[in-house]
């Protein structure tokens, strides 16, 4: 396959790649352009290293600030998505953890429907209100599928006839534990289905992921703790190509891709898409181990 991929341009230390501990050593950063082809290698040479010392001690994010370090980029400043080529993830090759794809918010978007609707009608209060924050703060936290309800009764359906991703409540299939927090939604909206009902167009759905997610560098790591200290063994590296919408709405009815709805009165986190670890290649039309 001829390489029609843009060059990728990383912030990194020229000739020091290796040294976790160089990004504090106060050199001056200068840019290294990685085509495809010299990333794939920069990967095998960091995998063919063994065990290494991860860089950030007490972060649970280590295993991916850790290689983040080893080739080179500063963190939160990769720019593979923006190119519109690579996403880069890497995870513990033995965590339950759930990798976020994409954030998302639901149309109809003038709405805001997080805050402004599931927030103050569906929301409860804050566990830290009166502590941390005012008495009057409220908390909107649910993680759903599409393949079984949540204990508050959100499920999300695929509509293939209206090319429409829906987010649906029934109110008896609610948990007997939620019964004060469901008197209070049928006070506020009543106990029917969602009006309007929230949503993601599959065209709209197809464009985000395709321009994130198109291909994707997966790295995963094994894991040792000695002395206290966690050491990294990038393990297995696969490159991901051509992200298939039908496969991950397939994935949201099978119940292993998820959507995390994450608000408090003060701030909205932003509404993530989110997957099993393991399941990610099923998400592409390519599979490839390097």
């Amino acid at each position: 396959m001829a390489n029609k991929y843009k060059q990728l341009r990383f912030l990194a230390e020229e000739d020091q790649i290796y040294d976790p501990k160089n990004r504090e050593s106060g050199r001056e950063h200068t840019v290294k352009i990685y085509t495809k082809e010299t990333l794939i290698e920069e990967l095998q040479k960091i995998r063919d290293s063994g065990w290494i010392l991860g860089a950030r001690h007490g972060n649970a994010g280590s295993v991916g600030n850790t290689l983040e370090d080893l080739l080179g980029i500063e963190e939160n400043n990769l720019p593979i998505p923006n190119a519109s080529e690579w996403e880069l993830k890497c995870q513990r090759a033995k965590t339950t953890s759930l990798v976020t794809l994409f954030h998302m918010e639901p149309s109809p978007r003038a709405i805001k429907f997080v805050p402004l609707v599931f927030l103050p009608n569906y929301g409860w209060s804050h566990k830290e209100a009166g502590t941390k924050y005012s008495t009057e703060e409220m908390s909107f936290r649910q993680t759903i599928s599409g393949s079984t309800r949540s204990d508050c009764g959100f499920i999300l359906i695929v509509d293939w006839d209206n090319s429409k991703l829906l987010v649906s409540f029934d109110a008896n299939t609610v948990n007997p534990r939620h019964e004060t927090w469901l008197r209070i939604v049928e006070t506020l909206m009543g106990l029917g289905e969602l009006n309007p009902q929230p949503y993601w167009g599959f065209e709209d759905l197809g464009h985000k992921a395709g321009t994130k997610l198109l291909n994707c560098f997966y790295v995963k790591a094994d894991v040792k703790r000695e002395e206290g200290k966690e050491f990294f063994r990038y393990s297995q590296i696969l490159m991901l190509q051509e992200f298939s919408l039908d496969s991950f709405l397939v994935g949201i009815e099978q119940g292993y891709v998820f959507v995390d709805f994450d608000a408090r009165t003060g701030h909205n986190h932003g509404t993530k898409f989110r997957l099993r670890q393991d399941k990610l290649p099923s998400l592409y039309a390519s599979v490839t181990e390097i």
